[in-house]
Parts: C-alpha cells; sequence; structure tokens
C-alpha cells in the first residue's frame, strides 16, 4: 500500500508531453486546456519554446497552478505507474473515439513541425490520433484529446453551477426555460 501512495505523489495523474515545441501561443494555449481539462503537469522538451517564452500568452495565468517544466525525456518525465499515450498521426495508431483513456496518463504530442520519434513510439503503451481529413495544429489536438477524455470519464462534471463558476464574468447569459424544456423534452 505504501508503494502506491509513494507512486501517486511520484507522478501526476494526468499530464502533457511536449515535443520541442517552438509556438509560445500554441503552448500557452496548451496551458489554457491544461486548465480548462484539470490537467496536473505540462512538460517539454527543447529549446524552442524556453527562447521564446518571453511571448507568454497564457491568458489565464494557467502556469501558477499548473507546473510548465522543461526536461529532458518526456518518457522519464512521466512517472512510475503512468501509461505513455502518443498522440501522432502514424500509421498503425488507434483512433482517438476507439480509445479507452487509462485512469493515469501522460499524453505525449509531436512538434508542430515534426512527429515523435520511433524511439518515442515504441516505449510509449499506446499512440492515437484524431481522425480528421488533414493534420490539426498542436493546441487543437491538445483540446480534442483532453475533452475526449472528459467526455468518456465517469465523474465528468456538469450543470449550472459549473457554468457560473468556468464562464467569463461579463456572460451572464441564460436559455428560456421554455427552450431548455425543448431540448430535454
Amino acid at each position: 500500500m505504501n508503494d502506491v501512495k509513494a507512486a501517486k505523489k511520484q507522478s501526476p495523474k494526468v499530464s502533457i508531453g511536449l515535443t520541442d515545441p517552438k509556438s509560445p501561443s500554441n503552448v500557452g494555449a496548451v496551458m489554457r486546456a491544461a486548465g480548462c481539462y484539470q490537467v496536473d503537469a505540462v512538460y517539454y522538451t527543447g529549446q524552442r519554446y524556453a527562447r521564446a517564452a518571453k511571448f507568454n500568452t497564457d491568458t489565464k495565468n494557467v502556469a501558477a497552478n499548473i507546473p510548465l517544466t522543461q526536461c529532458d525525456s518526456l518518457v522519464e518525465q512521466a512517472g512510475q505507474g503512468v501509461k505513455l499515450v502518443c498522440v501522432e498521426l502514424v500509421e498503425g495508431a488507434t483512433p482517438l473515439p476507439a480509445f479507452n483513456h487509462p485512469e493515469r496518463a501522460c499524453y505525449i504530442f509531436g512538434p508542430e513541425d515534426g512527429t515523435l520519434s520511433q524511439q518515442v513510439i515504441d516505449q510509449s503503451d499506446a499512440v492515437v490520433y484524431v481522425p480528421t481529413t488533414g493534420c490539426m495544429n498542436l493546441a487543437a489536438t491538445v483540446n480534442v484529446l483532453l475533452y475526449d477524455r472528459l467526455a468518456k470519464s465517469e465523474d465528468m462534471a456538469a450543470g449550472d453551477e459549473l457554468i457560473r463558476q468556468s464562464r467569463d464574468t461579463n456572460n451572464k447569459v441564460k436559455v428560456k426555460s421554455g427552450e431548455a424544456a425543448l431540448l430535454e423534452g
């Protein structure tokens, strides 16, 4: 039992790994998605983002609550007991709608202008792709993956209280009760 507790303390339940990201706007959007979908940590490799980080685009200041950490190896950073899930357009990958998300996962994404290495793919527990015509950008792919995880989760929060907590302060719009009844019936 102590080993299980130690493993949970050593590694986050859900993390994102970015392979040598180049765009600060994409990393900022990934951080926003991480906040929206309750990711525990975001890791990245390479030097390109560190050089571009002065162009901060984390508009919700998510980095204050979710660590954004540079590392040498996303595979090693994932931690004990965490499944490595590569998200990439590679032959033989599982389409995201058919994928069952592990409880503890590190989702690893390739760079905006490249792909994951064969070595990383070979070390993963699963490889999934978003079945689109053409490819999405990094931040869009992260959002779709995290939404899919949430949509398939048994403990998804929903309702008006969540809406009130999540929306911008200038949004006070409500659905008319008759329209809501039409949607339910």
